[in-house]
């Protein structure tokens, strides 16, 4: 399957030193509210996208820690820039719902990594896509774990 045009981009952006960076902002850009958490995008192949989210104040809840929903926001960011980058060019996608598990709480900077859990294909009828997210601390110790659930369906 050819690249999506998403990851051709990343990959045109990366090539340069501050190419994660822009390429995060252009992401934002598109989805201007993904920008509040101040992401940026490490790795991203089809199957596959790492991001990160600085702890800065205003992420912090009321303990000082990473508060859920920019974690949330984070795990939604990271699996629907998977999905686009992983996807055949006759299907679309849009979030369809959300499942997490707060495991810990979050200090640091947080790392969260999207995958598929079944192989992503084109067909002629819409179906559910579940995407595993794990985020992770500084520590490499997963705090917080999502299944988010993409509809993929045909292009009309």
């Amino acid at each position: 399957m050819p690249d999506s045009p998403l990851l051709r981009l990343y990959r045109k952006f990366t090539r340069y030193p501050a190419g994660h960076w822009l390429f995060s902002r252009a992401v934002c850009f598109k989805a201007p509210y993904f920008g509040s958490i101040k992401p940026t995008i490490r790795v991203l192949e089809a199957g596959r996208c790492e991001a990160t989210i600085p702890h800065r104040r205003a992420v912090q809840n009321h303990i000082g820690t990473v508060h859920a929903i920019a974690l949330c926001n984070l795990a939604e960011l990271c699996a629907g820039v998977m999905t686009d980058a992983s996807l055949p060019k006759d299907m679309r996608w849009i979030p369809k719902g959300m499942t997490v598990s707060y495991l810990k709480k979050a200090n640091g900077t947080m790392r969260a990594i999207a995958t598929p859990m079944i192989p992503i294909v084109s067909a002629a009828e819409g179906y559910d896509l579940p995407v595993n997210v794990d985020v992770l601390d500084p520590a490499g110790e997963k705090v917080f774990h999502a299944e988010i659930r993409m509809w993929l369906s045909a292009k009309k």
